[in-house]
């Protein structure tokens, strides 16, 4: 049981990041899917961290396509999220099953994929780590992206994943790796290596090690899908072209661009279209790194440029020491060296502190992000080239709602090199008090999910006994303790408790008369719930004495109720007069019961005799 809400139903996945287990939400009564965190991950706070924001962030995706999120959280150091469970298998799973699949197939997978990526990006998140596995398929084809909150969360930190970047490798866009981020035609990227592979069959690179793979998708060009299989059309082979292209430059500007050629790429007039060109070098190659190259290759040529280099630099300090020896005898001469030093440092110090406002390409403004949530402001901030921390300041602000951006520190409009740390402050909003309402009639687990995610409020749930019936709500709040309309300070630091107060219910009678309960047993079950038993003996001559005929309750179990029984016991017999037997005996019973009434006889004659001779003696 996670969080005293998810049980647990069979395990259903597990990877390098997480493990996933089909679960049971007892409070809504429908079959989700657990996703939990696992290895180092669990405990290194910045991930944690990360990954909580994004994954919120990720919860506010409602698109058919897109798996939806429904909670976020941690029990106990477990770190889990709650999304929607898909009957059906993964992408992967139909490509080892299948091999290949059709073009109108693919096509229509792809529609759908880039239909939900579209709408990610439209709200500012970047999936990262598209790949069939993250993919589920369910059998009237319909799909469903999955992990866009760890997919963002690992960006910084899967390259130390060895189990989880071998997968997604093959799926990794040259400039993710080689470190210079990611951006939405990184997923367009993806998408054209998922492209190529649902229609081959095949992964386009392969190595024996993640880097060796990410190098061979940073330099080596995408193998032809019409060499492996003549029969795909020119048109759908120009969309992977475009979409894996290394340069960004080349690749489709959005993923609305993607949809709309795989929308129409089968259409007869366009299926045998010209090859794609790219109109930017695919290997862009800096002057400074070849010249380097070139200087590298011959040794000579080095030393002799060093020496040349050594030659035109002594010659002009040579002179200058020469001047300077001249001049020692004239005072004037120092004064005005003086001067002159003066003046150059004076310089100096401007070109200093005005240098990086003249030389502009290396310092930017730092942008306007006050409204923005915290993704939206992260993603501009990133664009511009600055490293946004993961944690956030937070303050109140009356113009700002809670959860988006105030500001930033350094603050907004400041200039500042790119590569500078920016961290992003939060609004609280515009107080931080909330009033407490009258919860009494309402659903508990509703009102407490409220309080302790909203306000930060601690909820103590005790029971009370009262009086049950049948028909009564058992998830009710019946009192609480702090009044409606008390204004409370919001703090995570110091969190306010509130006690609410539910009925006592417990489990449900037993049928003590079906179920052919003994007496004894029902006493033992009324001391254990503390009721009040009282036993009523009835005769009855269709059951056998000791049989539990009635029960006054059933339903739930209320502790200290009043239970009544109804027990069977024999009917009572009435007495009748004896009648005299008739004197038809034989006679030798005559005769013995003669003898025996004798012998009674002379024992009290002798008794009386010897009471006789007792008294006279006395």
């Amino acid at each position: 049981m996670i969080n005293d809400r998810y049980e647990i139903i069979k395990s259903i996945g597990e990877g390098g990041m997480a493990n996933v287990y089909l679960a049971q939400d007892t409070f809504l009564d429908r079959k989700v899917a657990v996703k939990v965190l696992r290895g180092d991950l669990a405990n290194d706070e910045k991930f944690i961290r990360r990954f909580q924001r994004e994954a919120y962030a990720a919860s506010t995706l409602s698109h058919p396509n897109i798996v939806e999120m429904y909670d976020v959280g941690e029990d106990n150091g477990t770190y889990y999220i709650v999304m929607e469970y898909v009957e059906g298998r993964t992408l992967k799973q139909l490509l080892k099953k299948r091999g290949s699949l059709t073009a109108p197939e693919v096509v229509d997978i792809m529609l759908q994929l880039t239909d939900g990526i579209a709408h990610a990006h439209d709200m500012y998140i970047i999936h990262r780590d598209l790949k069939p596995q993250n993919i589920m398929i369910s059998d009237d084809g319909k799909i469903k992206i999955t992990d866009f909150g760890i997919a963002m969360a690992m960006n910084s930190t899967q390259l130390t994943q060895t189990n989880s970047v071998m997968g997604s490798v093959h799926y990794l866009p040259p400039e993710q790796a080689s470190g210079k981020g990611s951006t939405t035609k990184s997923d367009i990227y993806s998408m054209g290596i998922m492209l190529f592979e649902l229609l081959t069959g095949k992964l386009p690179f392969k190595g024996d090690n993640a880097v060796e793979i990410a190098l061979k998708h940073m330099k080596d060009d995408l193998p032809s899908v019409r060499k492996i299989n003549s029969n795909i059309p020119q048109s759908l082979e120009n969309i992977i072209l475009k979409s894996t292209a290394k340069n960004p430059k080349n690749r489709y500007d959005d993923v609305k661009s993607m949809y709309n050629d795989l929308k129409v790429c089968l259409n007869e007039e366009n299926l045998n279209q010209a090859p794609y060109v790219y109109k930017f070098p695919e290997h862009e190659v800096d002057e400074k790194d070849s010249n380097l190259k070139e200087v590298k290759n011959d040794n000579e040529d080095v030393k002799d440029k060093s020496k040349k280099d050594k030659n035109k630099e002594e010659k002009p300090v040579a002179k200058k020491i020469d001047k300077v020896e001249e001049k020692k005898g004239s005072f004037s001469s120092i004064i005005i060296a003086i001067l002159l030093f003066i003046f150059i440092g004076g310089v100096a110090a401007i070109g200093v502190v005005l240098y990086p406002t003249l030389k502009g390409s290396d310092n930017e403004r730092i942008p306007d992000v006050s409204g923005l949530t915290v993704s939206e402001a992260e993603k501009v901030l990133t664009n511009k080239g600055f490293v946004v921390l993961d944690e956030t300041k937070k303050e109140n602000s009356d113009n700002i709602e809670k959860g988006k951006v105030v500001g930033t520190d350094p603050a907004i409009g400041r200039s500042r090199a790119k590569g500078t740390k920016i961290t992003i402050i939060e609004s609280l909003g515009k107080n931080d008090t909330y009033v407490i309402e009258n919860y009494v009639g309402k659903n508990y687990i509703e009102v407490q999910t409220t309080l302790e995610k909203m306000y930060k409020m601690k909820v103590n749930i005790q029971k009370k006994d009262i009086d049950i019936t049948d028909d009564m709500d058992l998830q009710l709040i019946l009192e609480q303790d702090i009044p409606e309309g008390t204004e409370i300070v919001v703090s995570e630091d110091d969190p306010k408790t509130i006690t609410l107060w539910i009925p006592n219910a417990y489990e449900q009678y037993p049928d003590f008369v079906k179920e052919g309960w003994t007496v004894q047993e029902v006493q033992e079950f009324a001391e254990k719930y503390e009721l009040s038993l009282d036993i009523k003996y009835t005769e009855s001559s269709e059951y056998p004495a000791g049989t539990i005929i009635y029960q006054s309750r059933s339903g739930k179990i209320v502790n200290g109720a009043y239970l009544s029984i109804k027990v069977t016991k024999e009917v009572e017999k009435k007495e009748e007069p004896k009648k005299e037997e008739p004197k038809e005996n034989n006679k030798e019973d005559n005769k013995e019961e003669q003898k025996e009434e004798n012998k009674d006889t002379n024992k009290d004659k002798e008794t009386n005799n010897s009471e006789k001779d007792t008294s006279k003696t006395e």
